[in-house]
């Protein structure tokens, strides 16, 4: 005998967003946008498994995002520093956050989860709804130290010293705690005095987390989002996944004026279909009579962005591209890998050691060939990926600012010398001015090529000049750009040029 369900299972769910025949109707559940790094394997199924024990059970796309969103690479850190959800109201994401802290604070042993929101009344009803089910489960109830409810204050405590704060953004709110996972809820409100604020505190801790939840931007207040969006956007043009990225977009694309008629390209914003393709939660809480009434009552533009996710995106000034210009920059793009003999390599990292980078330089046609080795969050991996790209290319030097960052792993590697013969070479300041200026005429005159990575393009579009001596060097101008790709870059183009002793160089294997 076989038994039937009369609802479809969560993989035919996962595989097939259309409605079933004859059966409930179902909203999409996995997003029209998403882009992700690849991981090994993934935490997100110890957080379904906790948060069903606590009575939340989750829809097929809510189990979606912390799978993937909670991938993790071959060494157990996450396959993403930054986890973005971006989908239509009332569609369950309280449910991914939940599972998520719940996770952090029982099996992922983070000892402090700062959940923000952009209005206190948020974060205090979301402290109330975790702490329901938390109390309602005795297994985690037990483990509960104290249930902090005192106004502005108001947290969980385990006895074993975890802790999940709850906190209204501000320009000063997070400043002072190291938090190793950040929720940051409505994210659709979030700029750059609350990053400012919050992303410093993940400086210190090994392999962070954070995780930005919303529904679509709302114009100038979405400039964090704005940019969360743009690279995954990028990612998806490119067909290369951000490597530090996960993100989800539930979202309607619809025609435009300069659309022909019958037009498959866009969606019809009265149709079910954009409903269905925006709101995952169709089938479990929402309904497509419900939504017809939101669609009869709002105005038009409302009723896109707030139900059918259709957001407004700000401009940021990190796209205006100040030093090199982007169709400059593009220009010089190769189709592959091209640098040979000698060949020089360069670190850097973020002044909050939150992501760091390797570049490679070589000759090229009579210029310099430059590309973006590897590019991670945190600092653990940096020294064995340079001892193993020493070991197979034989660079003539190894380029790191003695004065930046990077330089805490000078001693390092100072330790391999001699086994590996690495030569390490650190240029004093008017010769990192000397190679901003170096890496700039290459660009103007044409004597550079690259592989248009986005990480280096990211890097590019976001810096600024900052004076050094007479001269000037690399910046950032809002502490969530990461130019250490480009930094890097600069470094090891210089590092072809520096006096040092040479090593002998290997085969050219690009």
């Amino acid at each position: 005998m076989t038994l039937l369900s009369s609802e479809p299972s969560a993989e035919q769910l996962l595989a097939s967003s259309p409605p079933v025949a004859d059966g409930p109707v179902y909203g999409w559940q996995t997003p029209p946008i998403e882009t992700t790094p690849p991981s090994a394997s993934s935490a997100g199924q110890e957080a379904i498994d906790l948060a069903r024990k606590a009575g939340l059970h989750l829809d097929p796309w809510q189990q979606h995002v912390l799978r993937v969103g909670m991938g993790e690479r071959p060494d157990g850190s996450w396959a993403s520093f930054e986890v973005c959800v971006n989908v239509p109201r009332q569609n369950g994401k309280g449910g991914i956050i939940e599972a998520r802290e719940l996770w952090g604070l029982f099996i992922g042993g983070e000892e402090l989860i700062l959940h923000s929101a952009h209005e206190f009344k948020t974060a205090k009803n979301a402290f109330k709804r975790i702490e329901r089910l938390i109390r309602g489960c005795p297994d985690l109830h037990k483990r509960v130290k104290t249930y902090r409810q005192t106004v502005g204050e108001e947290g969980i405590e385990l006895h074993t010293g975890q802790v999940l704060r709850f906190i209204a953004r501000s320009k000063g709110s997070g400043r002072g705690f190291t938090g190793h996972c950040n929720i940051l809820d409505e994210d659709m409100i979030l700029g750059d005095d609350a990053m400012d604020a919050l992303l410093p505190t993940m400086a210190a801790v090994d392999d962070p987390q954070i995780w930005y939840l919303g529904s679509a931007g709302i114009g100038g207040p979405s400039v964090q989002l704005g940019r969360l969006r743009r690279r995954a956007l990028a990612a998806i043009e490119a067909g290369t996944p951000d490597p530090s990225l996960a993100y989800f977009e539930w979202s309607a694309d619809p025609h435009v004026d300069e659309c022909p008629q019958g037009c498959t390209e866009h969606d019809d914003p009265a149709s079910d279909e954009a409903v269905l393709k925006s709101n995952p939660a169709v089938g479990y809480r929402l309904t497509l009579q419900r939504v017809a009434n939101e669609r009869s009552t709002l105005s038009r533009d409302g009723y896109a962005r707030e139900r059918l996710g259709v957001g407004e995106y700000p401009a940021d000034e990190a796209d205006t591209w100040q030093v090199i210009g982007e169709d400059a920059w593009r220009a010089l793009a190769a189709a592959e890998s091209s640098p040979s003999d000698p060949v020089a390599f360069a670190i850097d990292m973020t002044p909050e050691r939150s992501h760091a980078a390797i570049c490679v330089a070589g000759e090229w046609r009579g210029g310099v060939h430059v590309e973006v080795v590897d590019h991670r969050p945190g600092t653990g991996w940096i020294l064995e990926r340079a001892k193993e790209l020493h070991a197979k290319w034989k660079p003539r030097c190894w380029v790191i600012d003695g004065a930046g960052p990077a330089g805490s792993l000078i001693a390092d590697l100072e330790d391999e010398e001699k086994g590996l013969g690495i030569t390490i070479v650190q240029p004093k300041g008017r010769e990192v001015a000397a190679a901003c200026g170096q890496f700039y005429d290459a660009v103007t005159e044409q004597t550079l090529s690259h592989l248009d990575q986005a990480p280096l393009a990211t890097a590019l579009a976001g810096a600024q000049k900052r004076p050094l001596g007479d001269a000037w060097a690399w910046a950032r101008r809002i502490v969530s750009v990461d130019i250490s790709p480009l930094v890097a870059a600069t470094l090891a183009k210089w590092g072809l040029g520096a006096e040092v002793e040479e090593q002998g160089g290997a085969p050219n294997l690009w």
